[in-house]
């Protein structure tokens, strides 16, 4: 147990350091001590008609800075989140919701020890032969598996994912890329590539910070690529890993928010990254109180297309709060 903490409204929480000694299937479940906590899984489905398309599934655990004296089973000591949504260009535009309840009476809620993580009939579990989840959106819907057979990749110095430069400004992260999908979505049968991440921490944005820009690419040469940055309210680096670049290329605007998102760019020198549609804009002010861009991208080495993933946009519309 992390002995190290910080105080928020007077309740204390762990702080994030460095040599973390990961235990696996432990830390594939919750960390109920920690302010925040996410389980992340984005990819890439093609239709038995050949259509391509994306799909994002969030579950956010937050605990919230409140004094949990009170025995009521409707105290809200932890609030679980989610996000789902599915990128279909012939439909011209992100499918999307959201979902958000507190761990009372077992409407939502987290497992310590392994993943399993729920709010009403929407879930995310990881059994003996793998993740699996179940979404029931208002428009669409996902069942799909991913196969569990790749070590967790962990990020930064050893699981030990720097967000700034201060003291606790930083994650214990852990990804794992090239997760096999198959199931339907809409009801139709499906296949494709996944890409999971794991975090959590309990002083994530560093001062000055007003959002993010985050990609996880799966190689077609089975290798991976995870960069992000975090950036000020100009828009520049406020922090990145050493070695990590984001250039913009093209910018789109959102007709319903006005936001300029850059939805093309160029990663690390190296990788040119272009989205499988414009708009994959995400409204999730009902839950988290947000807009951001969160969209399938393809990337390219020149002319040549090497891989496909995801692109996280936070903080375009407003600087985002943790």
């Amino acid at each position: 147990m992390n002995r190290r903490r910080f105080l928020a409204a007077g309740l204390a929480f762990p702080i994030v350091t460095p040599g973390h000694r990961f235990d696996f299937p432990r830390d594939h479940g919750a960390h109920q001590d920690y302010r925040q906590e996410w389980w992340y899984v984005t990819g890439w489905l093609k239709t038995a008609r050949g259509e391509d398309l994306g799909f994002q599934v969030t579950f956010f655990r937050t605990r919230p800075a409140l004094e949990n004296s009170n025995p009521s089973t409707f105290t809200p000591r932890q609030v679980i989140l989610a996000h789902a949504a599915l990128s279909e260009p012939r439909h011209g535009r992100l499918r999307h919701d959201e979902r958000a309840a507190r761990t009372a009476l077992g409407l939502a809620g987290s497992r310590e020890g392994t993943t399993k993580v729920w709010v009403d009939d929407w879930s995310l579990e990881l059994g003996a032969d793998g993740y699996e989840t179940r979404i029931r959106a208002r428009d669409f819907t996902l069942e799909l598996k991913f196969d569990s057979k790749s070590a967790p990749t962990l990020q930064g110095q050893s699981g030990f994912s720097r967000k700034g430069n201060g003291p606790g400004e930083a994650s214990y992260y852990y990804s794992r890329p090239q997760l096999a999908v198959r199931g339907t979505a809409n009801g139709q049968p499906v296949t494709g590539t996944a890409w999971l991440d794991h975090e959590w921490s309990s002083q994530y944005m560093a001062a000055g910070a007003t959002g993010w820009d985050w990609c996880g690419i799966n190689l077609d040469d089975g290798g991976a690529l995870m960069a992000f940055r975090m950036r000020d309210k100009e828009s520049k680096t406020a922090f990145a890993p050493p070695g990590v670049s984001f250039e913009v290329l093209r910018e789109w605007k959102s007709p319903r928010t006005g936001t300029n998102y850059p939805v093309a760019m160029m990663v690390n020198n190296e990788l040119r990254l272009e989205p499988l549609m414009d708009d994959q804009e995400l409204d999730a002010r009902a839950s988290t109180g947000t807009i951001y861009w969160e969209g399938a991208v393809r990337a390219f080495r020149g002319d040549r297309q090497v891989g496909r993933g995801y692109l996280e946009l936070t903080g375009y519309w407003r600087p985002m709060k943790l």
